[in-house]
């Protein structure tokens, strides 16, 4: 995995390299979003998140379950979309035959309109991603309560008064999306769903960035081009944005470039590429 990154004041441990691997680490919420092959640290993540089941992003999930069982750890949590429930539980079915192991986990599903509560507190509603198969990205959200404007600034004795005596609601419940994850998407996701516009930290796969992959070939395949991202510039209000999921055909030089050519200034400081995994530049 790569070096750790601090994004919107967010721990970052992220590998995503499209149609390879994806894993979307955020320690100190003690989750990911998807497994890819279960980099190392990934072990020690008691609750993934699921965005689809394509195997560079569902691969590693059996592996997860039985080192965590091999390790002695509590049995981890699964969000998955409703449409791969059935077939997860096949899967592990299987492997109980062929590892001859428990393979405990715990399998929630879920879907948009729905959400959970994760024991980091935080709550997981997800939305729809569109993909060539059933796919879903996800927001964390804040739930907290708060005093109302009008009541701020009075003494506790007045507010207590206010509660007690006269039952008027002071406080109210205020949310805020933490992060964002769209998983494998198109870029429509961006104009339907609040929580990517919003979200303090959105993290969305940007798989192609130059004319090598039309626009329009790029849409085919479900995925995000960079020139479409730039073209809606002005809908992210986002404090950080990490881009992954970059093919695989590029140079972190090539990528840094197109960045710098296609976003504008406002966007692009906010804008962090996930390099990591990609081929190393070669002085000629």
């Amino acid at each position: 995995m790569s070096d750790m990154l601090q994004l919107a004041g967010i721990a970052v441990d992220a590998l995503s390299i499209g149609g390879v691997e994806t894993c979307i680490q955020l320690p100190g919420f003690k989750l990911a979003f998807d497994i890819g092959r279960c980099p190392r640290t990934a072990v020690f993540k008691e609750t993934v998140l699921f965005t689809h089941a394509h195997m560079d992003h569902m691969g590693g999930v059996a592996f997860h379950a039985a080192t965590r069982g091999m390790l002695g750890m509590s049995p981890p949590t699964y969000l998955v979309p409703h449409e791969n429930a059935r077939a997860l539980a096949g899967l592990f079915q299987a492997y109980r035959k062929l590892d001859r192991s428990r393979l405990a986990h715990k399998v929630v599903p879920i879907g948009p309109g729905e959400e959970h509560k994760l024991p980091c507190g935080l709550i997981a509603r997800p939305f729809r991603s569109p993909h060539r198969i059933p796919c879903q990205g996800y927001g964390l959200w804040t739930s907290k309560k708060k005093l109302k404007p009008e009541y701020q600034g009075l003494p506790g004795p007045e507010l207590k008064r206010l509660r007690v005596d006269e039952g008027v609601e002071i406080a109210e419940v205020v949310e805020g999306c933490e992060v964002a994850f769209t998983g494998d998407t198109v870029i429509d996701v961006v104009e339907k769903e609040a929580a990517v516009r919003n979200a303090r930290l959105l993290v969305i796969e940007t798989t192609f960035v130059d004319d090598k992959v039309s626009v329009k070939d790029c849409r085919s395949k479900g995925h995000v081009h960079l020139y479409e991202f730039a073209e809606r510039a002005e809908l992210f209000k986002n404090d950080a944005i990490l881009m992954t999921h970059f093919s695989a055909r590029y140079r972190p030089r090539d990528i840094l470039r197109a960045l710098d050519k296609r976003l504008p200034p406002g966007l692009r400081e906010r804008v962090t590429p996930l390099l990591n995994g990609h081929v190393i530049d070669r002085p000629h």
